[in-house]
């Protein structure tokens, strides 16, 4: 064991330090155990597994058999050693990844990858696919595996003959069998000019390497127009070997702005941008040569001059073959803190890849002299730490920061001081942030979470005091229901869309408050989100035991977990209904015990796949209604840990990580959502899962490898073995403590359970995660309908032993609060306000109002409309009650590809003044406004005559979301007691929509006679 044999040991880490991995854990394996581990490894092209194994021999054997032993195997380590061989940066880019394949630095600023899409079409988000044949050129941003599209910034491809100036005028057929990608490189052939294009990049700086054909013209085509809308660009030519410039834009992130600097090692010999104030492209000439023709080009969101530093840092020489060399070793260097040993050649790809997307994003977003563009859109300087950006908080906040909570803790401290800077800058925490802007994409405000969850961790060095304000703020943000969720303790319907996904997840980041606030002695601050924490229960229905939407003070009927709509968040009642990872043992006494709660988890698993309601591309991956391809899903396989049945959890755990991440490029089962997809394997396959992010715990699964070391920070390795023997008797365990990961525990796996080495400490005590005393339920107000006729019966109710006060509010009186006793009758529009009260904690109010119908009208629909957009049925139409510009909610009438046709009848014949129809328009959501609007009017419904039709000028592309009434009036009274109603259509959604090719909806709410 010469130290002259250290350096060839696996990548990453000493020899001494892998000796470590069994020495202390397996020393009761038998001689001929481990003689037969050892040798089976090399038989199997194992290799990688000797230095694990090495040391269980290294106590039995003779050093004589250990040394020829180790000469072996060290032969075959310094050859298969790379864990960038395993890394396949085309999975994902299929199906419905949307990864990109192209060359990036472990969180770099600069994503240089190849576009094969034009649009921002759902598979194009990454701006390429796997299934496309032809690319327009290598752009030096993307996102990767988000569910919208933006980047595609300052696009370059190489030619050889010129076409013209226009956008995507010009581009390449490509093959995969002769594209190659690895960490940091990417390669292609273009056949049509026999050229071949290879790429790679340092942190700010995208390298490339064009090889022409020996006679041709080399040429490179410049596009700014490329893929979102360029509001504002420039291009400058400095000098022979350098062109700077910048690019504004509005997509996803509505003003996202990036500054270049193009060297070249060649000159040009031409330079022709005499077209680019209108098309925002040009063409670089280099004239007819030999050599290769190498482009860097240096990134900034500030400044010019910083995209100039950028490159003299990060790219000083033309050596391309060494930047390849130095991207490599920087991805190596990351993958290396996990190595992985045993397994498939198919789970060892899967897994490094995982490892690999979960360092793609977040990205560097700050110079290397430390300036960088605030959430307010103005440039700073910090030179004492890193900005970043991209954070997709809803998917990340599960799996992939608690993943760096434990990997990569530096980089933690910098993304919290990037959020909280970013609440200095615009007042709150960031939701989903993009190149500066906040696109409030998905729910939550889930940087609460990262915050607590590292700080449970151990993770110091920010300000906490500004963080508990950050966080406090953020909760009590005037948006997004937030108003209503903190007066009545959960969302109705009628108060905001996806009324159900909001209320919990907002109820989990009010419980990372209030540990974050415990934990910093602020008892006033926790007590009052500890009870926030628990606003779930308003939503627990424990008849049904699903968390249910609730409309006008009582349950929305009817009910089908299964139904995608829009009180959930990309999910159905199945696919939220065990989300409260705060309050786990509450959920599980509201279900009635362990017995109930792991008979809901199993029908959840074994209900049919198929889900009912609108079509939601994102619900894939289903085991019964779990779905892998979307977040909501991600802990429930733990969540038989909670009730004592952990072989269930290790059946789930291993079936996903079988089934749902394969070798092939739709190796994801869903959108890869910037890390989490992956951070979500990455974690499983060593073995366990956050399933409460701000609990320094984990829920212990069942690893997919015979064994596996994490190098962390402090020197130590955590390790895990998989297929050992308990001799030693140590408790099996449930749970692992961050703080065992952090000492360098040994966690162990047998096919009874898992245990820590040496250890004989029991599981944390996982039902004190929520503190506090329980708060009481709102009560129910229910009656049959929500505009009645003439009277109206309705009933309260609450759980067993509460009582229920009540109050009641008329255009004409308002009564004092009343004891409930039993239901009572309403003669007019009435506005109900209920109270529950248990061992004398009273609820939040619950409200309800019910409508007496300002008309006798009927009406016959002759068209179909969608059964998520109801607008209460057809006689919603009539009943009084306008929608809002939040169609969501559901009180819209929505009809895709057909006019609206219907009959009005008035009951009598009556003089009619004038007759109109409330119509919304949000044109990103497929909704516009009709063409036109015709009347017909009839006194018997049999003969009819037409008004004229009624048209407006609201532009299709104008997407705001407006609502706008379309009127008839009439010079005289006409007399009538049928009226026909006709709304065209618009039709079929043009080229410019990003939904061309589909139908589009006429909402519309309220039919008025007058």
């Amino acid at each position: 064991l010469s130290g002259s044999f250290l350096p060839r040991c696996a990548s990453g880490a000493s020899f001494q330090a892998q000796l470590g991995c069994r020495f202390s854990t397996c020393l009761w394996q038998t001689p001929l155990d481990a003689f037969k581990n050892l040798t089976g490894s090399i038989k199997t092209g194992k290799t990688k597994d000797i230095c694990l194994q090495i040391s269980s021999t290294m106590s039995k054997f003779l050093p004589v058999l250990l040394n020829a032993l180790l000469w072996f195997g060290l032969s075959f380590l310094t050859a298969r050693a790379q864990h960038t061989n395993f890394v396949n940066p085309f999975i994902g880019t299929g199906g419905h990844g949307h990864t990109f394949p192209g060359a990036t630095m472990p969180h770099g600023l600069v994503q240089l990858s190849p576009d094969t899409r034009i649009d921002g079409s759902w598979d194009g988000c990454s701006g390429y696919h796997y299934s496309d044949s032809v690319l327009y050129g290598f752009s030096h941003t993307h996102l990767s595996g988000t569910g919208v599209s933006d980047y595609g910034d300052i696009l370059l491809l190489p030619i050889t003959q010129f076409l013209g100036f226009t956008s995507h005028l010009h581009n390449a057929t490509f093959s995969h069998q002769t594209e190659t990608a690895a960490p940091g490189i990417y390669e292609v052939f273009l056949p049509a000019s026999n050229i071949t294009a290879a790429l790679t990049a340092s942190t700010h700086v995208g390298w490339h390497q064009y090889t022409y054909p020996a006679g041709a013209q080399r040429m490179v085509f410049l596009d700014l127009a490329h893929r979102d809308e360029a509001t504002e660009t420039a291009l400058q030519f400095v000098h022979p070997k350098r062109l700077t410039g910048m690019r504004r834009s509005k997509a996803w992130a509505t003003d996202q702005v990036v500054y270049f600097v193009l060297d070249f090692d060649t000159p040009l010999t031409g330079f022709d941008d005499s077209a680019f104030d209108t098309t925002q492209t040009a063409l670089l000439d280099f004239g007819i040569g030999a050599q290769p023709i190498r482009i860097k080009v240096g990134l900034s969101f500030t400044s010019i001059e910083a995209a100039i530093a950028n490159l003299e840092h990060g790219g000083p020489s033309w050596d391309f073959e060494a930047q390849k060399i130095a991207a490599q070793a920087a991805w190596e260097k990351e993958l290396s803190k996990i190595q992985v040993f045993g397994g498939s050649q198919k789970e060892r790809t899967a897994f490094y890849t995982a490892l690999y997307h979960t360092h793609i994003h977040p990205n560097i977003a700050s110079d290397v002299s430390g300036t960088y563009r605030g959430a307010d859109k103005q440039v700073y300087q910090d030179t004492t730490r890193t900005h970043h950006t991209i954070f997709s908080l809803w998917d990340t906040f599960r799996a992939l920061h608690p993943l760096y909570a434990i990997t990569d803790t530096a980089r933690t401290l910098a993304f919290i001081q990037t959020l909280l800077d970013s609440y200095q800058k615009s007042g709150r925490l960031p939701v989903w942030e993009l190149a500066a802007n906040e696109t409030d994409c998905m729910i939550g405000y889930h940087s609460v979470s990262v915050i607590a969850d590292a700080y449970a961790k151990g993770i110091r060095g920010f300000d906490t005091q500004l963080a508990l304000e950050a966080m406090q703020a953020s909760a009590t943000w005037n948006h997004l229901g937030l108003p209503a969720y903190q007066a009545h303790g959960h969302l109705d319907v009628a108060h905001e869309h996806e009324s159900v996904s909001k209320t919990l997840e907002y109820a989990y980041d009010d419980w990372c408050i209030a540990t974050f606030a415990q934990a910093l002695g602020n008892e006033k601050v926790a007590a009052t989100y500890f009870e926030r924490a628990q606003y779930w229960k308003n939503l627990f229905d424990a008849e049904t035991r699903f968390i249910r939407p609730r409309s006008n003070g009582g349950w929305l009927e009817p009910f089908d977990p299964r139904e995608v709509n829009n009180h959930y968040t990309e999910a159905n009642g199945w696919q939220y209904n065990f989300f409260v990872p705060q309050d786990i043992e509450g959920l599980i006494t509201a279900h009635g015990g362990p017995n109930k709660f792991a008979t809901q988890l199993d029908r959840m698993f074994a209900e049919p796949m198929q889900t009912t309601g609108r079509t939601q591309v994102d619900i894939t991956g289903l085991i019964g209604q779990y779905a892998h391809g979307n977040e909501p899903s991600h802990h429930m396989a733990y969540l038989y840990n909670y009730v004592g049945q952990p072989e269930k959890t290790r059946a789930k755990v291993l079936e996903i990580m079988q089934n749902f991440y394969t070798g092939l490029p739709d190796g994801y089962i869903g959108n890869e959502d910037a890390g989490q997809m992956s951070a979500w394997l990455v974690l499983s396959a060593l073995g366990f899962y956050p399933v409460t992010p701000g609990w320094p715990h984990y829920a212990i699964g069942f690893p997919l490898f015979d064994s596996a070391a994490v190098h962390l920070e402090n020197g130590r390795l955590f390790k895990v073995l998989r297929n050992v023997r308990n001799t030693g008797n140590h408790p099996y365990r449930l749970f692992l403590r961050h703080e065992e990961i952090l000492n360098g525990a040994t966690l162990c796996f047998d096919d009874k359970g898992a245990w820590i080495a040496g250890s004989f400490a029991t599981d944390p005590d996982w039902r004190s995660t929520q503190k506090g005393p329980a708060i009481t339920p709102v009560p129910r107000i229910t009656a049959a309908k929500t505009v009645f006729e003439t009277t109206q019966q309705v009933q309260l109710s609450a759980a067993k032993g509460h009582q229920i006060h009540y109050r009641l509010r008329t255009a004409t009186d308002t009564t004092d609060w009343l004891l409930y006793k039993k239901p009572f009758a309403i003669t007019q529009t009435t506005h109900i306000e209920a109270v529950a009260h248990h061992n004398n904690v009273p609820s939040k109010p619950v409200e309800a109002q019910f409508f007496k119908r300002p008309n006798n009208f009927s009406i016959q629909l002759k068209s179909t409309y969608n059964r998520q957009y109801t607008a209460g049925g057809s006689e919603g139409l009539l009943d009084g009650v306008r929608g809002d510009e939040n169609w969501r909610k559901g009180f819209w009438q929505g009809y895709q590809g057909q006019d609206f046709v219907a009959v009005v009848d008035l009951k009598q014949s009556q003089e009619i003044q004038s007759v109109g129809v409330g119509f919304l328009q949000d044109s990103r959501s497929w909704i516009l406004m009709p063409r036109s609007v015709q009347f017909r009017f009839s006194e018997d419904g049999k003969s009819w005559h037409t008004a004229t039709a009624v048209s407006h000028q609201i532009d299709p592309k104008d997407t705001e979301v407006q609502l706008h009434e379309l009127l008839y009036d009439f010079d005289a009274p006409i007399v009538a007691r049928y009226i026909e109603v006709q709304a065209i259509n618009f039709g079929t959604l043009p080229a410019w929509h990003q939904g061309a090719g589909f139908e589009a909806f006429i909402f519309l709410d309220e039919i008025w006679v007058k």
